[in-house]
Formats: structure tokens, C-alpha cells, sequence
């Protein structure tokens, strides 16, 4: 195999390709806007030119003109739209077509509809708007933003995690650090934009979207469009990108939708990537102000960690990340505080391990700052205050592999070749930097529903809302399910993406694998049991009055442990069937019983990792080698290595892919990637990918994932943990703490680019 088909290791499943690779590669794959439609109609949006007052008119006369217009839909003629309600799946708690006030830059004024989409596009470039502005507020300090504490003020953010008397044990520490770190805007940059296709038939509507929770899709749509969630269907089998920015249903859905029934015309509405910048989510700018205080000898015994973060003036979202960094090593005395800014934007959302990312930079990077403050190998501080339970209620882990990972990494990198004196490594002109850091994720499981058929022929289908994100979870579902049942993959079929199908929770937090695979796995061995039931009950069948405990499946056939067995094909004949299904509801341990009813109204719940008595994580090790030219500061990252420990891996080939993303993206957010705003006009500068920078293949040379191998039976049915999120949670801190090893600077703010090392 090669390195792109690991072979599994312990408790790994085969390295299946995709099911739907080949459809990928070839063009056959249909995305959410690629879906034929009679007499469809093009609609383009106009969105403001302030951030923040109010719409005075709008001139639409230049508009209507242009050939091919059918209609424009603004505040004057959208009548009866419900306002969205924030976090129950909605990005925001406006639905800017209901009123004239401006929340933030480029919000949505109107809906041009035409026959083409030229047409549209012209005539929404000849909207007029005049507006009454007012001063807006951009970010962290700006005159007229509004400071709150998450706790009280936020659903998600209930309390901030403490532990004895932090300042005390501050005051007393021998060694201490006092830092402050900061992380920008990020936005979302998938490559399928944004889209909306509305149809309707009669009195029942068809939304096809790119959307990580269909079901929270349909039934937002209908409550704003006062209709029956029964009469709405959304399609999205597969999704060109997401990371987050499709997880909340937007404003535009229900506008689209609505206008496609005031047209009795199916209407597609493609946003540009310009306008993805602000009509969809992004990942808050955050802050950070650390205090942690340690013996001589490496032991943590004060931690305290105020985090500050950006969002809008109508929605309190809020990211609170110090749930997890709370919990990861044992430090003693704890203190934490996290407070939201109100400011004219809009409202920010999930972004690939939304919590995690910003806030363990933060933390792993004064990690490595207290070692050097130590004057210790930043590896063996970690396993100094490395804990198999957390420091706050002293919960134990499921299972922490977290210095497996060090090690594994650690040897395949080549740690120990490191000279720990900074600006010690060259190589001719480039200064060479080491640095690693810990990647975190809590185990996340949430109700799913699927529906498992086999045939006569061996042949299986598994039907499930669950979303293709890339991510590959039809081809683990599928799997699951071929495991149980003995068969080869080539007769698996999983259709995903489909409200007509059962529901599963949103695809983001690491769930997916989890959840669905759990469901698919009791449906699986229902089906089997079904069947060696039936064999042993034979009245003269080959396996007639045998133990089902003693029997298995494989290759279309039941067999027992000394080689009789009987054909799937004769076994249906003898009972009468046709084909075998299961629909499986499947609520994790735990989980409030309403769980699955609220799914099926478009509310997705988790029992995340860090809640129960004992709690549950996946965790990795990353390092990277830096080089900065001595003379230019240019940065490169020629090397990265990363092991990680997932629980059950179900496809080591899909789980190395989507952990190397992970990393890759480490990059770009350590080096690269940043959303500018203007400070004065509170709006996005650099909305197109010509400016926002991306990592690209020039910028990752060498890039290596371990899978450690990691039973846990706990987590879940499947015991899997999930790897999705995890991937690039160390990169950025472990960056910085290269660039610190190569140069002896401190670029706290990311970032880090090289006009922050010139005085070098």
C-alpha cells in the first residue's frame, strides 16, 4: 500500500475507496446546484453598502429594466416571513427582507429574479439603495461595541470553568508567565458556493442546498414560511465543501423559497464568493489573556485563561473554548472567563473545531513559553502534567492517549536531533525552528435514524440523512454495515443527504462516524440475528437446530465454525421474504429520550466529550519544522508530522485524508489566513480568493499523519471517537513555537507573517 492507503493497524478498518469517488473524478457527481429543473429562473442578490443604519429607498427603475427581469423582491414586497430564530439551526436571528435597519456590511436588500443568470447579475448591478447611516462598530475597542460576559448571556456558554483560588496560586508560583494572544476573522472558502434552489409542486416545496443538516433546514424553511414541515423536502447529497459555513440555514433560503411560490417558477439563487464573505458565517476574531504559574520542576499549579471574542449586535453567539482547555492537563488551581463583543457584524458560526482551534493556540502556545520560562523540553513538560483525569471534577478519561501520540511523532520527526538553544539551527541562509503542540477534540455523539435493507442476492442499501461533506462517511457507513453482514463493499448502496430519508445530526463536531455508524451497526446485526434466527429454526435446513451464537456471514452466505451453510438466496426462500429491512432509531446512552423527536424537528443535540462521569476526547501530537530566511524572513514549512488517536479508525485511508487536511489548513491559519476590516466602515476588505490567502500545494512539502492505534468501549457502540475536527487544532501553536526556536521572537497575534519578523 501505498501512503495514501495506510494499512490498518489494531481496531482499523480497510482503507476502502470511496463510494462515490469515481463519480467525484469523472463530473457524474451532482452537487446542490447542479440539479435540472423546467423553467427555472435565475435569482442574484443585492446586498448593502453599510454596515450599519437603515435603507431610505430603493430605486429599482434601472433594474426592471434590463431585458429578462421577472421580478424584484425587497422588504416592500416579502410579506409574512417569520424571523429565524438563532441557535435552533439558523445563522441569524434576522431576516433582513422584514425591515429597513442595516446590521452589517453587505447585508441582503433584494432579490433579483430573471430568466438568465446575466440578466439578474446586470440588473442587480443597476439597484439603487440610499440609506440613513450611522456609525458603525468593527471589532475589539471600536467606539459603541458592547462588552458581556458569555455565562448569562449565551445558551451554549453556561459556566466558566474554576477550581480552587487561581490568584493565590499565582501569587506563590515560583515560575510564572503573564501573555496575551490574539486570532483574526476567518472566513470560509468553499469551493461549491453557496446556493439556493427552490421548487414548488402545488403545495409542496423542494429545496435543493449544500447543507450539513437537512432536517434543521426544512423545518426552519417551513416555520419562516408558516407552512407544513411535512410538505418540505431538502436535497443536498453532496456537499463541495462546508467546514461549518453550511451548518446554519441563512436568511436567503426562505426568501428564495418564497419567491419561487409568488412565481409558481422554480428560481436558483448561486451567491457570489464575495458575497459568501457576509451572507454567510465565519470564525469570530478572538483573544486571549494568560496567567499560568509552575514549580521549578514543570508541574502546572495555576492556570487561568480570559478569552474575549467578536459577534453581532443581534445574536449573542459565542465560541468558549475554555471547556476544553480546562480539562487537558493537570494544572492545580484553576480560572477562566470568556466575554462576547457586540460589534456591526454579521454573525459569526461554526469553523472547523469552532472552540478548540483558537483557544488551544492560545493555551499550547503559553505551554511552550512556560517551558522555555522552565528551561525544559517542551515534550517532557507536557508529560509532566499529563493526567489521565481532568483537573476540575476529576472526571477520568474514557481513554487519553496523548504521550503515545508524543512519542509516535516525536520519533518519526526526529525530536531528538533538536538543539534546544534558540536560533542554534541553520541551514546556510534559512534559520531552522522546531516547535509542537497538543490537538484536542471531545468525543460528540448524537441521535441518528437509519434505514438498512438486505436483499436475496446480498445486496445492501442504507438509507440516512447524514451529509457527505467530503468527509467519507458513506463509504464507514457502509462499512459498518458490510462487516456484521460478511459482504463485499462493491454490494453496499448508501444514499445520505435526503430529508425522504431517516434523520441524523448535523455533520460537524466530529459526530458523524459516531452517530451514524452506531445506528447502522444495531441495524446491521438486527438484520443478521433476523437471519441466523431463521437458519437455526430450519426445519430441515443445513444449519437446523445450531446455536446462532456459533454462526456468521460471509460471502452471501450464513456458515457455522465447522464449514456447513446455506445460501442467503435459499434462506429468504425459506422464510418468505423478499428483502429484510431495519429502521433504527438510535439515541446515545445518556441522551434526554426527546433526543429523537427533536431531531426530527430539526433540532441537533450532542452529548458531547466533555460531559458524563467520565469523559471523552481524541487527541494528537504535532511538530513542525520552520525555516525563515535570514535575510528576506520568508517562511517556509518544509516538514509537519502529526499522530493522532481516534478510538476505532473506521477507513485509515479517509481518516488520514481528512487529518491531513486538518493540518494543511494549520497552515494556512498559523501563516496565511486572515479576514482585513476596515476599522472605520466596519467591512471586509479582502473578499475574494485573489487576497484571502489559502495554503496552497507550493506551501505544504512534507506531510505525515500516524494513526495510533486506540480501543476504547466506552465512547460508543462503535467506539469511534472521530478525527474530523482534530487535525488542525495544534498546528498554529506548534508553528509559533518553531518560529520563537528558529528566531527568538514571539509573534503572539496570527497570522504570523514576515513582516512581523523584519526587526529580526
Amino acid at each position: 500500500m501505498n501512503v495514501a492507503v495506510p494499512p490498518p493497524k489494531e481496531n482499523m478498518g480497510q482503507p476502502v475507496a470511496r463510494l462515490e469517488a469515481r463519480s467525484k473524478v469523472t463530473g457524474e457527481a451532482r452537487y446542490s446546484a447542479d440539479f435540472p429543473l423546467n423553467n427555472l429562473a435565475h435569482g442574484v442578490l443585492v446586498t448593502s453598502a453599510i454596515a450599519a443604519g437603515s435603507i431610505k429607498s430603493l430605486d429599482l427603475e434601472a433594474a426592471r429594466a434590463v431585458p429578462g427581469v421577472i421580478e424584484i423582491f425587497t422588504q416592500e414586497n416579502v410579506k409574512g416571513l417569520k424571523d429565524p430564530k438563532f441557535g435552533q439551526g439558523n445563522s441569524s436571528s434576522v431576516q433582513p427582507f422584514n425591515g429597513p435597519k442595516i446590521w452589517h456590511d453587505e447585508q441582503m436588500l433584494a432579490l433579483v429574479v430573471a430568466n438568465t443568470h446575466e440578466a439578474a447579475e446586470d440588473a442587480a448591478y443597476r439597484l439603487r439603495a440610499s440609506y440613513d447611516e450611522t456609525k458603525p462598530s468593527a471589532t475589539f475597542d471600536s467606539p459603541g461595541s458592547q462588552t458581556l460576559d458569555a455565562v448569562g448571556n449565551t445558551e451554549s456558554h453556561k459556566e466558566d470553568p474554576k477550581l480552587g483560588d487561581v490568584e493565590a496560586a499565582l501569587a506563590t508560583a515560583p515560575v510564572k508567565i503573564d501573555v496575551k494572544y490574539s486570532t483574526p476573522t476567518q472566513h470560509h472558502n468553499p469551493i461549491e458556493l453557496f446556493s439556493t434552489t427552490a421548487s414548488w409542486q402545488d403545495d409542496k416545496l423542494t429545496i435543493y442546498e449544500p447543507s450539513q443538516f437537512v432536517y434543521g433546514y426544512k423545518n426552519g424553511v417551513a416555520e419562516q414560511l408558516g407552512v407544513d414541515p411535512a410538505n418540505v423536502r431538502v436535497v443536498s447529497p453532496l456537499i463541495g465543501g462546508a467546514f461549518g459555513s453550511k451548518g446554519p440555514m441563512t436568511p436567503r433560503t426562505a426568501v428564495v423559497a418564497y419567491a419561487a411560490r409568488a412565481l409558481n417558477r422554480p428560481i436558483r439563487c448561486v451567491v457570489s464568493r464575495m458575497q459568501g464573505f457576509t451572507t454567510a458565517t465565519y470564525r469570530a476574531e478572538t483573544r486571549h489573556h494568560i496567567r499560568m504559574g509552575a514549580t521549578p520542576d514543570g508541574r502546572i499549579v495555576a492556570y487561568s485563561h480570559e478569552g474575549w471574542e467578536v459577534t453581532s449586535r443581534p445574536d449573542n453567539y459565542v465560541v468558549g473554548g475554555t471547556e476544553t482547555t480546562s480539562l487537558v492537563y493537570a494544572y492545580g488551581a484553576v480560572g477562566t472567563r470568556v466575554q462576547i463583543v457586540k460589534a456591526d457584524r454579521n454573525t459569526p458560526g461554526y469553523m472547523r473545531s469552532p472552540p478548540e482551534t483558537p483557544y488551544m493556540y492560545a493555551l499550547e502556545s503559553a505551554m511552550d513559553e512556560m517551558a522555555a520560562a522552565l528551561k525544559m523540553d517542551p515534550v517532557e513538560f507536557r508529560r509532566v502534567n499529563d493526567t489521565q483525569k481532568e483537573p476540575i471534577k476529576g472526571r477520568p478519561y474514557t481513554s487519553r492517549s496523548l504521550m503515545t501520540c508524543y512519542d509516535q511523532a516525536a520519533e518519526a520527526f526526529g525530536w531528538k536531533k533538536r538543539n534546544p538553544a534558540v536560533g542554534s539551527m541553520r541551514d546556510g541562509d534559512w534559520l531552522i525552528g522546531m516547535g509542537c503542540s497538543t490537538a484536542i477534540y471531545p468525543t460528540n455523539i448524537g441521535p441518528a435514524a437509519v434505514r438498512v435493507r438486505l436483499s436475496p442476492k446480498g445486496e445492501v442499501r442504507i438509507e440516512t440523512a447524514a451529509h457527505e461533506i467530503g468527509t467519507g462517511i458513506r463509504t464507514v457507513a457502509g462499512q459498518m454495515a458490510a462487516e456484521p453482514l460478511g459482504l463485499d463493499m462493491k454490494m453496499v448502496t448508501v444514499e445520505t443527504g435526503d430529508t425522504d430519508f431517516p434523520p441524523a445530526p448535523v455533520a460537524g463536531g466530529s459526530n458523524s462516524t459516531a452517530s451514524v455508524c452506531s445506528a447502522v451497526l444495531v441495524a446491521s446485526n438486527r438484520i443478521r440475528d433476523r437471519l441466523f434466527r431463521a437458519a437455526v429454526t430450519s426445519n430441515d435446513g443445513p444449519l437446523a437446530g445450531r446455536n446462532p451464537g456459533d454462526l456468521g456471514m460471509k460471502g452471501g452466505m450464513i456458515v457455522a465454525a465447522d464449514g456447513a451453510s446455506v445460501k442467503l438466496a435459499d434462506l429468504f426462500g425459506q422464510m418468505g421474504s423478499g428483502v429484510i429491512e431495519e429502521y433504527v432509531e438510535h439515541t446515545p446512552e445518556g441522551m434526554p429520550p426527546e433526543s429523537m423527536a427533536k431531531l426530527y424537528s430539526g433540532q441537533s443535540s450532542f452529548k458531547r466529550g466533555s460531559q458524563g462521569d467520565k469523559i471523552r476526547f481524541a487527541f494528537g501530537a504535532e511538530f513542525v519544522e520552520v525555516r525563515i530566511h535570514s535575510r528576506t524572513r520568508e517562511i517556509r514549512i518544509p516538514r509537519i508530522v502529526g499522530a493522532f488517536a481516534g478510538g476505532r479508525i473506521m477507513n485509515p485511508r479517509t481518516a488520514r485524508s481528512q487529518l491531513m487536511g486538518g493540518m494543511i489548513w494549520g497552515i494556512g491559519a498559523g501563516l496565511l489566513e486572515a479576514t482585513e476590516i476596515d476599522p472605520r466602515a466596519a467591512r471586509y476588505v479582502n473578499r475574494d480568493l485573489a487576497e484571502y490567502m489559502v495554503a496552497v500545494n507550493a506551501d505544504v512539502n512534507q506531510l505525515e499523519v500516524i494513526l495510533v492505534p486506540e480501543e476504547d468501549h466506552e465512547v460508543n457502540e462503535a467506539g469511534v471517537k472521530g478525527v474530523g475536527e482534530l487535525g488542525n487544532v495544534g498546528t498554529p501553536a506548534a508553528i509559533q513555537a518553531a518560529v520563537f526556536h528558529a528566531t527568538g521572537k514571539r509573534i503572539r497575534d496570527l497570522p504570523i507573517r514576515l513582516d512581523d519578523l523584519l526587526n529580526v
